[in-house]
């Protein structure tokens, strides 16, 4: 019979008694965005359990499915325990361990070699999904030498943040907890940013009125909208034109806001004319009184505010132009940088705003190349003139081309080739690259190409920073030691600037010496951080309040909200852009009609499923559990033409690539349409994505709406 004190450690009940420690932590599976607070269960060194910390101030003691992994996910089986180098082809997977000091000193001798025959540009410096180290990062790359770095960025937030940047502000957030109607474009929080639940809830609750814009039915459009319009996917620009016509032919529009605070309106104004409810319906698919009814509440029952995806609307060849569009909306019926509306936020580090401006661009740039020598710089404008990183969508391409120079050798940390698209085309371009390095925790499908693998830890066995909304800064501390011979990444660029005598002492200092340089001024000190098991308030925080940007003027050329951007006018003539956020089909670039014959359906990758984001889950046992094998998302309609049933196994094609994979019949999803998670090794979906779909504005890929057929294997 077990004892008591059996019992208690069973129970994982923390005290002297069972040995066991809550120790507080930080999750970063979904990095950089919520960094939920995590109270992590440990006895003998090891993790027992995590839930979150209650008195943390950004979640209150709540994660989500993705958080609560944290400890199957660091003891996955396939953890890299030492330094390798690759002993057999490239993709084989056959490596023999060596020393950091080993591995240190191969690629301080095959960088050098690089960037003393080629330049120091022939060396290509990536990053995947994680971005705690980012900063460092950029600021490692610099002092190297070369204009090259890219990341995950040029796939994720920053085109909604171009969108922002080109009409007001670097970054929009939607005022939930004061407004009157919500307007969810591609809102799903149940299975992404779940921490948005609530604040909807409670607008519900208290009789605001919600509208969800989504092909998709899902938990939030079942719950919460009072209108949901399930639109063809790629039409979404169409629809906010549609409604701008609507608004104004009603008189509904903010005329003072326009006024005073707007540039172009009269072009806008103009060009809307063509986007008739009858038009905007057939180009949509949805009902002309549903347009008209969300439209009327949208416009009416203000407050209002709307939610921009970090890369669901992005995603397609028209996804710049759509999000302008959207926000064109919000400053029409004047719901810009007001309560209740969409309001600017300055970002403090890493994206994240905490009410005070760090010195994060200045640190890396201090450093800076010539920058516009960077890869595929004359091809997507819009993206340089605000990024200090290429286009990676454009690598593969570079290396087979040479242009502008020889590419040579590519340093990655977390590079994840599925997050490329028409992937093996990128891995054929290795074939011209002498070196390759990358960095991750479990041996991935692009370690395997890697000519030395360097393994790192989680954040539940480093130390890291995090600023937070409401003016808060943490420093976590080790939960555990890092497992086997793993380091933080921040460890591994620091002992290589120090390795290759980078001419950067506070670079060769560490990561907490530039975190110190980054938050000067802010009032406290990483050793005051670190003294703290939660967020500390910054002593320098000031909020910004509501009207403050409207007063000041904005950060466009104008100074005012751009319906007309200038900075898009630019390249009007030398890119063929559009300074008005018109609307061209998801595929005015493969308008062909044989093409269009031969792959009829419009695919949809990457959409959130509650069990895994992008890659980082699918090999956790529990995650796998709940969804064994990858599946495409077909119509129950479309499936039965075709003689699919569930579970049948399909040829998923499309002009790059083909997949073997089984059918999940569904109702959720319109007719023509199919859906398809990424992130499995055994079936690269993104393949099947051209690398020459992408938003002419951006780079972005079309990951959201590209062609393809389907049909019974």
């Amino acid at each position: 019979m077990d004892t008591e004190l059996e019992l208690r450690i069973k129970a994982k009940i923390p005290g002297e008694d069972t040995g066991i420690q809550i120790k507080k932590s930080m999750c970063s599976i979904c990095s950089p965005g919520n960094h939920c607070g995590l109270d992590v269960y440990v006895k003998d060194g090891k993790i027992l359990k995590v839930e979150g910390t209650k008195e943390h101030p950004f979640n209150k003691g709540c994660i989500c499915t993705k958080g609560a992994m944290n400890r199957d996910y660091i003891y996955r089986k396939d953890r890299i325990q030492t330094p390798l180098r690759r002993v057999g082809k490239r993709g084989e997977g056959k490596f023999e361990p060596i020393t950091w000091e080993e591995a240190y000193a191969e690629i301080t001798k095959r960088l050098n070699k690089v960037k003393d025959t080629y330049g120091a540009n022939s060396v290509v410096f990536t990053s995947g999904y994680c971005k705690w180290y980012r900063p460092y990062y950029h600021r490692f790359i610099y002092s190297f030498g070369s204009c090259n770095y890219s990341s995950d960025d040029c796939t994720c937030q920053r085109a909604t943040v171009l969108a922002s940047a080109c009409s007001c502000a670097g970054r929009l957030g939607p005022d939930i907890p004061h407004t009157q109607t919500y307007m969810g474009w591609s809102w799903s929080g149940h299975y992404s940013t779940y921490l948005s639940v609530q604040k909807v809830a409670d607008l519900k609750a208290r009789g605001g009125k919600i509208i969800i814009i989504d092909p998709r039915i899902t938990p939030s459009t079942q719950k919460f909208a009072d209108i949901h319009l399930q639109l063809r996917p790629g039409t979404d620009g169409a629809l906010a034109l549609g409604m701008a016509k609507l608004i104004i032919d009603n008189g509904w529009e903010n005329k003072e806001y326009i006024k005073e605070h707007t540039f172009g309106y009269e072009e806008y104004a103009e060009m809307v004319k063509d986007y008739t409810l009858e038009r905007v319906a057939d180009i949509t698919g949805l009902k002309q009184e549903d347009i008209y009814n969300a439209t009327r509440i949208f416009a009416t029952n203000g407050p209002a505010c709307a939610n921009l995806s970090a890369s669901v609307l992005t995603q397609q060849y028209n996804g710049f132009q759509t999000v302008r569009a959207i926000l064109c909306l919000q400053a029409l019926t004047g719901n810009i940088d007001r309560p209740g509306g969409n309001n600017p936020s300055e970002a403090t580090y890493l994206h994240r705003p905490a009410g005070f401006k760090s010195r994060e661009t200045e640190y890396y740039m201090q450093k800076a190349p010539d920058l516009t020598k960077m890869i595929a710089y004359e091809k997507f404008p819009v993206w340089y003139t605000y990024c200090h990183e290429f286009q990676a969508m454009y690598l593969a391409d570079a290396i087979q081309k040479e242009d502008p120079y020889p590419i040579k050798a590519i340093f990655g940390l977390g590079m994840n080739f599925k997050m490329y698209p028409e992937t093996n085309k990128l891995i054929k371009a290795l074939e011209k690259i002498d070196f390759f390095v990358n960095t991750d925790l479990f041996m991935s499908w692009t370690c395997k190409y890697a000519d030395i693998v360097l393994p790192c830890c989680s954040s539940l066995e480093r130390g890291e920073f995090k600023v937070y909304p409401g003016g808060f800064g943490f420093y976590t501390k080790p939960a555990i030691k890092p497992l086997y011979q793993s380091k933080s990444d921040t460890d591994i660029l620091c002992e290589l600037a120090n390795y290759m005598k980078l001419d950067d002492p506070l670079l060769c200092q560490g990561y907490e010496a530039s975190i110190d340089y980054i938050m000067d001024g802010c009032g406290l000190t990483v050793e005051d951080f670190k003294r703290s098991d939660v967020p500390l308030k910054l002593p320098a925080f000031k909020p910004t309040r509501p009207g403050t940007a409207t007063a000041n003027g904005y950060a466009t050329p104008s100074g005012k909200f751009e319906f007309y951007s200038q900075v898009v006018a630019t390249y009007e003539k030398s890119h063929n852009l559009n300074p008005l956020p018109a609307y061209e089909d998801c595929f005015a670039d493969d308008a062909d009609e044989n093409v269009a014959k031969e792959y009829p359906f419009l695919l949809s990758t990457g959409t959130r499923i509650p069990n895994t984001i992008h890659s980082r889950l699918h090999e956790v046992p529990w995650s796998r559990s709940i969804r064994p094998e990858p599946l495409i998302e077909i119509n129950r309609k479309d499936a039965a033409e075709l003689g699919i049933q569930d579970g049948d196994m399909v040829l998923l094609s499309s002009p790059t690539g083909e997949l073997h994979v089984k059918a999940m019949l569904t109702l959720k999803l319109l007719p023509g349409t199919v859906q398809m998670t990424h992130g499995y090794s055994e079936a690269n979906v993104n393949q099947l994505i051209s690398d020459k779909h992408l938003d002419r504005y951006t780079g972005f890929p079309g990951y959201k709406s590209s062609r393809c057929n389907i049909r019974k294997a």
